[in-house]
């Protein structure tokens, strides 16, 4: 039984990571393709410390991944079925 309590667990942490439109908006634009940090603060209209505070929920989670190249972090969407569960969300 514990078993799949445990598998339980790490599902609500994900939809929990996923819990903030702000979130959701890096998610989905994520989902079109690799983006730099900086890209992604202005799309969200945050600061830099916000933006990188919720990927760094994203990245924690096993949602996003990162790379540094040089003075910039570029970021981008470790597991894109994440998109397909987005339209279902949608669909509700």
């Amino acid at each position: 039984m514990k078993a799949n309590i445990k598998k339980y667990e790490k599902r609500a942490r994900v939809i929990k990571a996923l819990g903030h439109p702000s979130r959701l908006l890096m998610a989905d634009e994520l989902g079109k393709g690799e983006r730099c940090v900086c890209r992604l603060v202005e799309l969200i209209g945050h600061d830099f410390s916000t933006v990188s505070k919720h990927l760094t929920v994203l990245r924690k989670a096993g949602i996003v991944e990162m790379e540094k190249r040089g003075k910039k972090v570029f970021y981008r969407l470790r597991i894109p079925c994440l998109l397909r569960f987005m339209d279902c969300v949608d669909a509700v």
